[in-house]
C-alpha cells in the first residue's frame, strides 16, 4: 500500500490496489474520496431523485453501502441543481454523509431516445415532466454536477442502442470522445473526480480504440457504459473482457448498470471495481428478492405460511425481525411497507455478494468459490 492511500486527507481522490486473484484479473482495492472510503469490488445503490427508493439514509447505510449514484438529469428537472447546492450539494441535501457518485444524464439519450435531438453541439430533450425544452451540453452538464457536489462526476456521452450499425456506432463514440474534451475542459472542481466512459457498442474493434484514447487523457477513473441496453448477457462478458484490460491498473474502472450476481463475477473476474443498477429496488417492487444466488417471488403460495427469515444468515433489518410469511402478507395486502423491507434485504444482498468476492480475492479464494459463475 502507497504513503498516499495511508493519508487520504491530503489527497482529494486515491485508488490504491491490495490485492489481485492469482488466476483471473479480479482485484480488491481501496478507493479513497472526500467523503469515505469505497471498497472494491463494490455494488452501488442507485439513487436516481437524491434518494434510494423507499429507504431512509440510515437504513440505507446499514445495508453496507459505501457510494450510491444520483442522476444529473432528472435532478436537473427536478428540484433544479440551484437548490440543491444551496443546500450543501447532494450530501447536505439528502442526508447522506457517503459517496456519492452521478452519472451525466448520457443514459437519457438512450433511454429518452422518442424525446430527443442530438447534434454536435449536445442533446436537445422534451421534458417528459412539462415539455418544456431542455439543452443538455457536455459543458452544462459538468455544471450541473459540479453544483450537484458529487464526489465522482461523469463525463457526458452518447450511449448507442442495441442493436445499431458499426457506422452509427461509430459516430456516438467519436462524439463521445469530442464531449469528453469539452467536459475536462469545464471541469474545474478539484474535489470531484471526473470519470471517462468507454463506448463502442458491441465492436470489439472500436472499443479497444475508444479505451486507448481515453487513456491517454490520464483521467481519474474509467468507465465502460453502453452496455446492458438490450444486448445478451454474453456480449456484455465480451465487451468487458475486450475493454477492462485496457484500463489503468492503477484507476477504478465502474462498469455502468449492471446489477446481477452473474453479471458482477464476470466483470469482476476481467479487473471491474464497481457497479450501479436499480435492479434491487425495481425488483423488490415488484415482489422479488433475492437469496444466496437465486431469486424469489414472495408472493408465491409456498411462502404463505413459511415462518422463516427470507435469509437466516443475512444480517439485515427485514432478515432479523420478519418472517417469509409476513412479507407475503404485506405484498398481498399491497402495504407500502413491503417496498422499503424488501429493497433493505435486496440491496444487503448484493453488497453482502461482492463483499464476499472481496474477502476471497484477499484469500486468493476467488476461483474456487465463484468460479461456477463463470461457467456457460
Amino acid at each position: 500500500m502507497s504513503i498516499r492511500s495511508l493519508i487520504p486527507s491530503i489527497v482529494t481522490h486515491c485508488f490504491s490496489v491490495q490485492c489481485q486473484c492469482s488466476q483471473t484479473q479480479a482485484r480488491a482495492a481501496v478507493f479513497h474520496t472526500p467523503h469515505g472510503i469505497v471498497e472494491t469490488p463494490r455494488f452501488m445503490p442507485v439513487g436516481t431523485l437524491a434518494t434510494v427508493k423507499g429507504l431512509t439514509p440510515k437504513q440505507l447505510q446499514e445495508t453496507g453501502a459505501q457510494m450510491i449514484l444520483a442522476n444529473t438529469y432528472h435532478l436537473h428537472l427536478q428540484p433544479g441543481e440551484e437548490l440543491v447546492a444551496s443546500a450543501g450539494g447532494l450530501h447536505g441535501f439528502m442526508g447522506w454523509d457517503g459517496p456519492i457518485l452521478t452519472d451525466s444524464g448520457g443514459f437519457q439519450v438512450f433511454s429518452l431516445a422518442d424525446l430527443r435531438t442530438i447534434a454536435e453541439d449536445g442533446v436537445q430533450f422534451k421534458s417528459p415532466r412539462d415539455g418544456r425544452i431542455i439543452n443538455l451540453t457536455p459543458e452544462k452538464a459538468i455544471a450541473i454536477q459540479n453544483q450537484l457536489g458529487a464526489d465522482v462526476i461523469m463525463a457526458f456521452d452518447e450511449c448507442p442502442p442495441y442493436p445499431a450499425t458499426k457506422e452509427a456506432v461509430t459516430a456516438a463514440t467519436e462524439r463521445t470522445y469530442r464531449w469528453l474534451k469539452r467536459c475536462i475542459a469545464a471541469h474545474n472542481n478539484s474535489q470531484q473526480a471526473l470519470f471517462g466512459i468507454v463506448q463502442g457498442g458491441v465492436y470489439p474493434d472500436l472499443r479497444q480504440a475508444a479505451a486507448r484514447q481515453l487513456v491517454e487523457l490520464d483521467l481519474p477513473g474509467y468507465a465502460i457504459g453502453g452496455v446492458s441496453v438490450g444486448e445478451p448477457g454474453n456480449l456484455i462478458d465480451d465487451i468487458v473482457k475486450v475493454t477492462a484490460p485496457l484500463l489503468p491498473d492503477n484507476k477504478p474502472r465502474y462498469l455502468m448498470g449492471v446489477g446481477t450476481y452473474r453479471e458482477m463475477v464476470r466483470a469482476i473476474a476481467s479487473g471491474i471495481d464497481v457497479f450501479d443498477c436499480v435492479i434491487p429496488t425495481r425488483l423488490a417492487r415488484h415482489g422479488a428478492v433475492f437469496v444466496r444466488g437465486e431469486r424469489w417471488n414472495i408472493k408465491n403460495a409456498r411462502f404463505r405460511n413459511d415462518l422463516a427469515p427470507l435469509d437466516e444468515t443475512c444480517p439485515c433489518y427485514t432478515c432479523q425481525n420478519f418472517s417469509r410469511a409476513y412479507l407475503g402478507h404485506l405484498w398481498r395486502c399491497q402495504e407500502l411497507l413491503v417496498y422499503t423491507l424488501l429493497s433493505i434485504h435486496n440491496i444487503t444482498e448484493l453488497i453482502r455478494f461482492t463483499q464476499r468476492i472481496r474477502e476471497a480475492i484477499l484469500g486468493d479464494r476467488f476461483l474456487a468459490e465463484f468460479g461456477h459463475w463463470l461457467e456457460d
